[in-house]
Parts: C-alpha cells; sequence; structure tokens
C-alpha cells in the first residue's frame, strides 16, 4: 500500500491507476466516437457543434491519462496510454464505444453519459486528491454545457415529428441496457470511496435518474421498463465495437512506431 498524494489515506497505486483509467479511456472513446461526425453531420452547426465536444472529451481524456500515467510510474504518458494498449486494457464504460447509428442515437447515447457525468464532476470536486480535484473543476465547466446541449437536442427532437420521436425512442430503447455499468461498483470503486478520492458509483444514480426522468418527460419519450444491465467494459471485456474504432484511432502510431512531426 502506498500513501496517496496530499491525503494520507491509503489505497494501492494500482487501483488508483486503474479508477483514473475508466475516466480517461472514457472519455478518449467518446471523444473518438463523436469526432466520426466531423464532416457528416446534418447540419454545419452542428458539425461544429460535435467537433467541438469531441475536442473538449480528448482534452479531459489527456488530464486523467496523464495522471494515470504519472500514478502508474512506469514512463507512460498520455500517448502511450492512448495509443499503445490492445481493447482489452481500455476501462471505458460500454456505452462509450456504441456505433453512432443515426443522429439521434448519438445525442441519446451523448445524453445518458452527460447526465452521469454531471453528478460525477461535482463530487469529485471534493477529493482528496488536489489533482482529481483540479480536473474535475476543469471538466465540471464542460460537460455542464454538454449536458445542456444534449438535453435540449433531445427534448426538441423527441417531442418533434412522428420520425423524430420514433428514432430518439429507438435510440433510447437500444442504448438503455448499456446505463447501468455507469452505476455498478466494484473493489476499485469501494477503496477510492474509502479513501476518499471518489463517490460510490450507486451514489450518483438518484441524481442521473433525476434529470434522465425529466428530459425524457418532457421529449415525450418512454423509458424502458428493465433493469437489465450490460457490464464488462470498466475491467476490459468490451463489444467488438471498441476493437474496429482502435484500429482506426491507432492506426498510425502503429503503422509507424515512435513518428513525430
Amino acid at each position: 500500500m502506498a500513501d496517496t498524494l496530499q491525503t494520507g489515506d491509503p489505497i494501492a497505486n494500482d487501483m488508483l491507476f486503474e479508477w483514473l483509467l475508466r475516466r480517461g479511456d472514457t472519455a478518449l472513446v467518446l471523444g473518438h466516437r463523436v469526432s466520426e461526425w466531423c464532416g457528416h453531420s446534418p447540419v454545419l452547426e452542428e458539425d461544429i457543434a460535435l467537433a467541438n465536444i469531441a475536442l473538449d472529451l480528448i482534452g479531459q481524456a489527456r488530464l486523467w491519462l496523464s495522471l494515470a500515467g504519472e500514478v502508474e510510474g512506469k514512463g507512460r504518458g498520455e500517448n502511450e496510454l492512448a495509443y499503445l494498449r490492445d481493447a482489452w486494457d481500455f476501462r471505458n464504460v460500454l456505452l462509450a464505444e456504441q456505433p453512432n447509428g443515426d443522429f439521434g442515437k448519438t445525442l441519446m447515447r451523448q445524453f445518458l453519459i452527460d447526465a452521469y457525468q454531471v453528478p460525477l464532476m461535482e463530487a469529485l470536486k471534493a477529493s482528496k486528491d488536489s489533482r482529481i480535484a483540479a480536473i474535475a473543476a476543469k471538466t465540471a465547466k464542460e460537460v455542464a454545457y454538454h449536458l445542456d446541449r444534449s438535453a435540449d437536442l433531445v427534448i426538441r427532437l423527441g417531442d418533434g415529428t412522428p420520425e423524430s420521436h420514433g428514432r430518439m425512442q429507438e435510440a433510447l430503447d437500444t442504448l438503455w441496457s448499456y446505463t447501468g455499468e455507469m452505476f455498478a461498483g466494484d473493489a476499485v470503486d469501494a477503496a477510492m470511496a474509502k479513501a476518499g478520492l471518489a463517490p460510490e458509483p450507486a451514489t450518483l444514480k438518484p441524481l442521473w435518474q433525476e434529470t434522465v426522468d425529466a428530459v425524457l418527460s418532457e421529449a415525450t419519450l418512454t423509458k424502458p421498463d428493465s433493469d437489465f444491465a450490460h457490464l464488462g467494459g470498466v475491467s476490459g471485456r468490451h463489444s467488438e465495437h471498441l476493437g474496429h474504432l482502435l484500429a482506426e484511432m491507432q492506426f498510425l502510431q502503429r503503422a509507424y512506431p515512435g513518428a513525430t512531426w
């Protein structure tokens, strides 16, 4: 066991490293997914907005992965962790890696994650680790904007035309079973909570549920009546989609190892 940072509360470095990967990998994978819309969005304004959100997410990933590399202490930084790991080494939630589908599915995926990220970052601002708290303070401003935007668009499309309503309901039905993983804690989460570094995931669900219920109600969408949850992403068991995503994201570094501009 090692002393954590400024707190003196003991937590194994490998558990802290795992937890940081979960934050960084989820931001990185979601950021790449959103970036896939660049040049393909339905209108120019959305193309620019999605590109900016992708940049926010990748910026967040850099912060979390840089800290993860520092904690690991093996000389790996943000670039090595992003580009030189295989799919089974990634710790993102499964929801983040799901394919974009149509515009409605992309927005619904974003909203479901944004509604989780906002209370998470607010809680992390009180972390006993000043580095985690600092990242959360910066990230909280971005995710609050992301949630405002995604919630507004979910409402507008859900309560829009029969076509847009149907697509948003289909997206919700498809993605709902991936949301439970965000609140399924394990030994890593328990250790972080005990050390005062992060909240137990389950404690965030009421706030997430409150936001989701309010938005879905205004969007005239029906929340699926199922508690089934796909699990495994945060422990390295991913869908086939992540492998395809990494093949594209990591191609340049894999093809030309160590290349620099």
